[in-house]
């Protein structure tokens, strides 16, 4: 036997995440288990509530993924109801949404993700000439989907490199890295040659300025950012934007902005890491449970979203057989808690509809390990019919290729073209990160279209933002149910909702990061995170950096993920966090 590996905390991610993984003689990962560490309660919040009011109680689930929670609750409670929204709140909310994605999107990659990749103290022996013509390359690699133009870089001069290399050198002799101290700088697990690092480094630099850029769209339409504000059931509030030229023209412009640098730098990076990576890819490091699932989202007409065209489309592919793909239905959706620290007042995991939250902790082993044995997490174990899948672009990705989406199908195929790769490379840890980049390039095009028909829409004298429904005549003396199904930046989300004479009987979310960084289950079956790190070799088992790679690849989000604690204000448990560096050995 080898060593057992505690990381934990995972950094560069929301929330509280903890990684034990065992590792054989040779440095290869044999079993892996995630944990939640910590909490954060929501749902029961909910009781006793109008329901009208809980899409704004839903949205602080997560201080990321707000808007996806409050269009996901405000959906869930429209859907109980029977109410479809109007046209031109369908776009705007599409928009919103669309919104997220690209800046989640952009962030993740270059400030969560990238320096897992990407070498920052190698930049500083790169030949800024050499890093220019790199950067070309990778870009002019690239055609534009939609016109077949060639792509060129994005402020990739020499000079510009020249200053980057500066700027890196002032902080290392200053020995005030910021965002790159603490890395495992070095490790033989970084593969990108240096002038490679450069170039990804610069443009990690310009991320920070144009997320804020991108941050904007959101607030255009939504009201503010990160937790928009325009969204009621039955419709959107943000009449006078829509009715307003120069908003819509503000909207367009920083669209724009945002394409130029997804198209210019995000995907030739990510050609570059993946081409790199290629060897990786190929032989399956990170695949995981290699079983996908998608809710489907983004209306693309006026019809109610479970029955009209959407943008994704849902779907469930098993075994990465894409020969086949089976439809998804919410029925068969259940929660284990059979290693979560929770317990039932049955034994069989429950429907979301007759969901239960019910803490019931018991710690770590004596040695400060978890009982995986036991129970291990703050996370329940979300199963469909019988499987365990992975949610999230890249199973977006998967499902509409596998469903023959043609959208989905010409950006793929266009972008493992460019890069001279196999479909095959898509079940990995690289082909998680392509798929995020990918979905991104259509989301910003898509987004397009969206503001084409919203102000195509509102000249023409549409400007109905509502549809208007009597609440009291819908719910007095009358028991509803309903649930929103939809696709967050990292994966597939569902709220459900029961409604008793006008209020809230009970609440549940399953979200992207319960299906994803869940325990095992009832079976004994491993989640995605954990299954997605089994064969992993190890270069330096006391500098984790493959560990990180692959958990970051899934980008968690774990507050959303963990359920309640109790509603009366209980102590239930004190816990104090003290990090010592990020990993040990025990």
């Amino acid at each position: 036997m080898g060593k057992h590996l505690v990381v934990d905390p995972i950094t560069r991610i929301e929330g509280h995440l903890r990684i034990e993984a065992i590792l054989d003689e040779n440095n290869v990962i044999v079993d892996a288990y995630s944990s939640s560490t910590m909490w954060r309660g929501i749902e029961i919040i909910m009781k006793g509530r109008d329901p009208r009011d809980v899409p704004l109680l839903a949205m602080r689930i997560c201080g990321v993924c707000t808007g996806t929670h409050y269009y996901t609750s405000t959906q869930t409670v429209e859907h109980a109801l029977g109410i479809v929204p109007p046209k031109n709140a369908r776009l705007v909310r599409n928009l919103i949404q669309g919104s997220l994605y690209i800046h989640d999107h952009t962030v993740h990659f270059y400030h969560l993700h990238a320096l897992d990749w990407v070498d920052v103290v190698s930049a500083l022996k790169a030949d800024p000439a050499k890093a220019a013509a790199e950067a070309k390359k990778w870009a002019n690699m690239l055609t534009d989907p939609l016109t077949g133009e060639t792509i060129q870089p994005w402020n990739a001069g020499e000079g510009t490199f020249r200053a980057v290399q500066e700027r890196l050198k002032k902080f290392v002799k200053a020995g005030r890295l910021g965002p790159f101290a603490n890395a495992y700088w070095g490790n033989k697990s970084y593969k990108l040659t240096p002038e490679q690092n450069l170039v990804a480094v610069s443009h990690y630099l310009d991320a920070l300025d144009i997320q804020r850029e991108m941050a904007k769209l959101m607030a255009i339409f939504g009201g503010k950012n990160p937790h928009p504000q325009s969204l009621v059931v039955g419709g959107v509030t943000c009449v006078q934007d829509i009715k307003n030229p120069a908003r819509l023209g503000f909207f367009g412009d920083l669209l724009g902005l945002s394409r130029e640098f997804i198209y210019r730098a995000y995907l030739p990076d990510l050609l570059m890491a993946g081409a790199v990576y290629a060897d990786e890819a190929l032989k399956g490091i990170g695949r995981g449970l290699g079983n996908y699932m998608a809710y489907g989202d983004f209306r693309m007409d006026d019809n109610p979203w479970y029955k009209g065209k959407l943008l994704f489309p849902q779907g469930v592919v098993l075994n990465m057989d894409l020969s086949t793909v089976y439809d998804v239905d919410q029925s068969k959706i259940t929660e284990d808690v059979t290693h979560s620290w929770y317990e039932y007042d049955v034994n069989q995991p429950l429907h979301p509809f007759e969901g239960q939250t019910k803490p019931k902790y018991t710690g770590f082993k004596k040695d400060g390990t978890l009982d995986t044995k036991g129970k291990y997490s703050w996370i329940k174990s979300p199963i469909y019919d019988d499987h365990r899948v992975e949610v999230g672009p890249l199973a977006r990705m998967i499902v509409g290729y596998a469903r023959g989406d043609e959208r989905i199908k010409h950006y793929v195929d266009w972008l493992l073209k460019s890069g001279n790769l196999p479909t095959k490379v898509l079940f990995s840890t690289v082909g998680r990160t392509a798929g995020r980049a990918i979905e991104t390039a259509i989301m910003v095009d898509v987004m397009k279209e969206w503001l084409n028909e919203l102000s195509k829409n509102v000249a023409s004298g549409d400007l109905s933002t509502w549809t208007e429904y009597d609440f009291d005549s819908l719910t007095k003396g009358k028991e509803r149910k309903g649930y929103g199904l939809t696709e967050a930046p990292r994966g597939a989300l569902g709220h459900w909702i029961r409604i008793k004479d006008g209020k809230v009987e009970n609440y549940q979310a399953v979200v992207p990061s319960t299906w994803n960084g869940a325990p095992r289950d009832y079976k004994n079956r491993m989640g995605a995170y954990e299954a997605s790190l089994i064969g992993t070799p190890m270069s330096n088992p006391d500098q984790p950096l493959e560990i990180l790679r692959t958990i970051h690849s899934f980008d968690p989000c774990i507050a959303c993920a963990v359920h309640v604690i109790d509603a009366k204000g209980k102590e239930l448990g004190v816990y104090k966090v003290e990090p010592v560096g990020g990993a040990c050995t025990i």
